[in-house]
């Protein structure tokens, strides 16, 4: 590990222990996503990094930071455990959201529902979900194969509203840099459905060259919950890189993302969801990111060019793969400690 990097650790230390105490005694406006802890996984290291797999830990741990609620994975369990997960939900004043797998198919709808009454059990009303868990210039290289894409995604959309419109659940679709606005808003309005909508992610859409306040403002009003996060960017030769940055270290303006969404949905909860990795590449002068997206003019690419340009990460993004695992922990959890206390 180079010398800078481990005085950067030392230097955010100081600060996450004195937000860390800030956040446990403040209610906070937001939630936490569970990929807010993506190093953390289910190795953990010292007792203050507790595994949070378990929807049930994961509840008690955000609570412990003053969280407003959580969205995670809750999966099918027994009565009893579903009980122990509502008990401890309201009890503590919060408010639980899901995070399921879309359907596959009909064979697949039987796994689907089981997850859907078993969220409900535990007290949850909103499911998030993605229709492709890649990213589209990475996963796939032709028109066509995304075509094939969007009919499969339309197939499961329609199996999984009848199912959750049965059950008065919503289901809410993360724009999850595969579908850009007008291609998700066209199957949206297409299903017209009070029980599908749109976990908005505020900044996956700047992987397709899209302006981030326009998106904001063409999906808050089928918006069911959020993942704010704030976002750097830089150019590398290829095109550009992104990555989630602490709160107030990105371009995003969050006051007016919040502002927007709250004035079309003022019930759907800001979750935070502050991943710490890598910054992710956007090879958008390549040929290959372009094979999906052929309508594309070239405005809508120097428009995004620019962008990056006029928003550059002071310095150099931040990257945790050269750090050992220890350390990545921290950086993570002093992440999320900056960004509660900013939210406040």
């Amino acid at each position: 590990m180079r010398r800078r990097d481990t005085l950067k650790i030392l230097a955010t230390l100081p600060w996450a222990a004195a937000a860390n105490a800030f956040v446990r005694e403040h209610r906070q406006p937001l939630g936490l996503v569970i990929h807010s802890y993506a190093v953390r996984g289910s190795r953990p290291l010292r007792p203050e990094f507790p595994p949070l797999s378990d929807p049930l830990d994961f509840v008690v741990y955000a609570a412990s930071l003053g969280a407003a609620g959580v969205q995670t994975r809750i999966g099918p369990r027994e009565p009893a455990a579903l009980d122990r997960l509502r008990e401890a939900v309201a009890a503590r004043g919060m408010y639980l959201e899901g995070t399921i797998a879309l359907v596959k198919d009909e064979a697949d709808l039987a796994r689907f529902e089981a997850e859907v009454l078993s969220a409900k059990a535990a007290g949850a009303e909103v499911l998030r979900t993605v229709c492709l868990s890649g990213r589209r210039y990475e996963v796939f290289h032709s028109r066509d194969e995304f075509d094939k894409f969007a009919r499969r995604s339309w197939q499961s959309l329609v199996l999984a509203e009848r199912t959750v419109a049965r059950h008065g659940m919503r289901l809410a679709v993360e724009n999850h840099k595969d579908w850009r606005v007008d291609e998700m808003l066209d199957w949206l309005k297409r299903l017209s459905s009070e029980y599908v909508g749109v976990c908005l992610d505020t900044g996956n859409s700047i992987a397709l060259v899209e302006e981030p306040l326009s998106v904001v403002e063409a999906y808050a009003p089928w918006t069911m919950t959020v993942h704010l996060k704030d976002m750097g960017v830089a150019e590398y030769e290829d095109g550009f890189l992104l990555s989630e940055v602490p709160f107030g270290q990105g371009f995003l303006d969050l006051k007016k993302i919040v502002s927007l969404i709250h004035a079309s949905r003022p019930e759907a909860r800001l979750n935070l969801e502050m991943i710490t990795r890598d910054p992710l590449r956007v090879p958008c002068l390549t040929d290959d990111y372009w094979r999906t997206m052929p309508e594309l003019r070239a405005s809508q690419l120097a428009a995004a060019v620019a962008r990056v340009r006029r928003h550059k990460f002071p310095g150099e993004l931040p990257t945790i793969s050269n750090l050992p695992h220890a350390e990545q922990l921290e950086r993570e959890a002093a992440n999320v400690a900056h960004c509660l206390h900013y939210a406040h």
